[in-house]
């Protein structure tokens, strides 16, 4: 069963700075495209970012290209969104996702199968 756990959210002014962990177990990991999703109030799931399998891929929404960063490290079985730069606007609260097929990256939710609770990230200005 696939679980994943996210941590690293929380309060920040605007232009600080955030990292979030996804610790992910159940499946081999280094077989599976890991993305972060964010859902603000009132408002649909969204895409931020995602990264495949070996970590040689990233795509990024154009809302946080050059503030956000996606990596992994699969012998952590982990992957990581640093954010920087950030804005009242990315409150939300972020989600990790799983692709459900091996080696295949999207960037839509239908593609992801396993997801985390979520942590809030609340950006005051």
């Amino acid at each position: 069963q696939v679980q994943l756990v996210e941590s690293g959210g929380g309060l920040v002014q605007a232009g600080g700075s955030l990292r979030l962990s996804c610790a992910a177990s159940g499946r081999r990991f280094r077989d599976y495209a890991m993305g972060w999703f964010r859902q603000a109030p009132g408002q649909e799931r969204e895409f931020v970012a995602t990264i495949s399998w070996g970590g040689t891929t990233t795509y990024y929404a154009d809302s946080v290209k050059g503030r956000f960063t996606i990596s992994r490290d699969n012998a952590k079985n982990t992957v990581y969104l640093q954010m920087v730069g950030l804005k009242p606007e990315d409150t939300a609260v972020y989600y990790c996702a799983q692709e459900t097929a091996a080696w295949a990256i999207g960037k839509t939710l239908n593609e992801y199968g396993y997801w985390g609770q979520g942590t809030q990230v609340t950006v005051s200005s």
